[in-house]
């Protein structure tokens, strides 16, 4: 067997084993690529009449929200631009929920409270990370699958590359008036080959969240240090004589520290402390369609000193070259670091993805069939009663 049939080989059964997986996550992929546009052309709750006037205090929208879902654990206030609501989420993890307050950041009016776990966009954005298993199942599935896709990609290229001039012109366009099977075997070929630049982008990103070893490499390679796992910093429990004298709610003071610091940002948050020993983590983002450029701060909950930290989830003024390329990551792979260009490259990047696992099973059971057709035909002539040989006998001498 030749090197280019065991890799064919090896192409056919990881897509037969990872198939279903890489056909769900594409898809998945796919449907999340423009959820923010849709999201701000649907829902009228996530915008208000913009004001020439301040905000609502972070404290005043936590009291107001805890009113709608007083059992609840209150995770973080989130501000965006003027004409935005202001968010108050409730997290969970056991048991596990998620909320979304939607509050006037001007009136404090309540605007929505919804259940984020019953969202569209939520959903399918489960599916493309967990397949919708308990994530300790559903990631390591995707992380393994994205990791044969990555194989996969690499493994077609060699297939695809033509052996000489005159193939190659067959490997560039699809034949649509040719045979069905022909067609399909071009759509498969073709357009994987003119995607999967982008889809090995697209998998090596999903890479790095899927296994830690290999964000972890990418990370040192490019000559970073710090963690890649967030931890919150700990704020010290003061004595009786240190607790700060009676002034405005801790939470409230970060915020209007934040934001004199970051005037411009288009989206500002600020954590409400978990237990009596967390940090009040804040953070303030000049760009509100990208991640990477958020300026993450860390406070004592008591003396409100700023707390540093050992991980890239930091000030992003100290963030050198690995650790902006480790927080690009998410931009990266929803294409969003290109801007509407970018998220429109993903979208069809991933629409092909999720085409290949058919198109492939198809020429593979086209094969399948057309080989069980052959063999019996053979076996039908090989079968076939043939004339009877006539013998010479001694009668007839």
């Amino acid at each position: 067997m030749t090197i280019k049939k065991t890799i064919g080989m090896i192409h056919l059964w990881l897509g037969l084993a990872s198939g279903l997986v890489v056909f769900v996550i594409s898809i998945t992929g796919c449907l999340y690529a423009f959820q923010d546009e849709i999201q701000n052309l649907t829902q009228s709750y996530r915008f208000v009449e913009a004001r020439n006037q301040s905000f609502l205090p972070p404290s005043t929208l936590k009291a107001i929200a805890m009113k709608e879902l007083p059992e609840k654990h209150l995770h973080a206030v989130m501000y965006g631009k003027k004409d935005q609501a202001a968010q108050v989420m409730f997290f969970h993890f056991e048991p596990s929920y998620y909320y979304s307050v939607y509050l006037n950041p001007y009136t404090g009016e309540v605007l929505k409270v919804k259940d984020m776990d019953a969202d569209f966009f939520r959903i399918v954005l489960m599916g493309h990370f967990y397949l919708w298993l308990p994530p300790t199942i559903g990631q390591p599935v995707v992380a393994s699958a994205t990791l044969i896709f990555v194989v996969m990609l690499i493994s077609g290229i060699v297939l695809w590359w033509p052996k000489n001039r005159n193939a190659a012109k067959q490997r560039f366009s699809i034949k649509w008036k040719a045979a069905w099977r022909r067609t399909n075997y071009d759509l498969h070929n073709v357009l994987g080959f003119y995607a999967t630049w982008v889809l090995l982008i697209l998998a090596l990103t999903g890479l790095v969240w899927g296994f830690q070893w290999f964000a972890k490499s990418v990370h040192t390679l490019a000559g970073g240090e710090k963690s890649l796992i967030y931890q919150d910093p700990v704020s010290d429990k003061p004595q009786p004589l240190a607790i700060l004298p009676a002034q405005a709610p801790a939470i409230d003071r970060v915020w209007q520290k934040m934001t004199a610091e970051h005037p411009t940002a288009e989206v500002m948050e600020v954590h409400i402390p978990d237990t009596d020993s967390s940090a009040i983590a804040a953070s303030a983002n000049p760009d509100g369609r990208t991640y990477w450029q958020t300026d993450y701060r860390f406070f004592d909950q008591y003396t409100l000193k700023e707390l540093s930290v050992g991980h890239v989830y930091g000030r992003f003024g100290q963030a050198n070259r690995a650790d902006k390329l480790i927080r690009m990551n998410y931009d990266i792979h929803t294409g969003a670091i290109l801007g509407l260009p970018g998220k429109i490259l993903a979208f069809f990047a991933s629409l092909i993805a999720a085409s290949l696992p058919i198109t492939g099973f198809l020429i593979w059971w086209g094969r399948r069939k057309h080989g069980r057709r052959k063999q019996n035909k053979t076996t039908q002539r090989v079968q076939k009663p043939t004339k009877p040989i006539r013998t010479v006998s001694s009668a007839n001498i």
